[in-house]
C-alpha cells in the first residue's frame, strides 16, 4: 500500500505553472518515462511537502530531480540538501541528475533510473 505525503495546497497552481514551463532536460526526460515506459507512472511537477518535485512515481515512493543551472550557484547547494533530507525523512527516494547529463547523455541517464525502479520494486 502506497503511503500518502501531505502537501501544500498554496503549490498547486506553480506546479501547474512549471508543468508548462519545462526546461528543455525535463522535456527530454519527460518523453522518455511517461506512459510507464519504464514500467512505473510518473507524474510531472508534484507537490510534496513544501517543495514540488520535477518527476514522482507515487507507488516507489521515487522523485527524480534535473538540476538546472541554478542549483550550481552560491548557496543553492544547501538548500538542495536540505530539501533533500526533508524529502528523504518523509520516505521518498530522490534520484538527482544535472540538466547536462539528461541531455548529452540520455542513455545513461535511463540506465540508472532503471537500476534504481528494479532496487526499489524489491522492497
Amino acid at each position: 500500500m502506497r503511503k500518502i505525503i501531505p502537501y501544500n495546497p498554496n503549490l498547486v497552481e506553480l506546479a501547474r505553472t512549471l508543468r508548462n514551463n519545462m526546461t528543455l532536460g525535463e522535456i527530454v526526460l519527460w518523453r522518455e518515462i511517461k506512459g510507464k515506459k519504464l514500467g512505473q507512472k510518473f507524474s510531472r511537477q508534484i507537490p510534496i511537502d513544501q517543495y514540488i518535485v520535477d518527476f514522482y512515481c507515487k507507488d516507489l515512493q521515487l522523485a527524480i530531480e534535473v538540476d538546472g543551472s541554478i542549483h550550481f550557484k552560491e548557496g543553492h547547494e544547501e538548500k538542495d540538501k536540505k530539501r533533500q533530507a526533508r524529502l528523504e525523512f518523509l520516505g521518498v527516494y530522490v534520484l538527482r541528475f544535472s540538466d547536462t547529463d539528461v541531455k548529452n547523455n540520455l542513455s545513461f541517464v535511463l540506465e540508472e533510473i532503471k537500476v534504481i525502479i528494479e532496487r526499489l520494486e524489491l522492497t
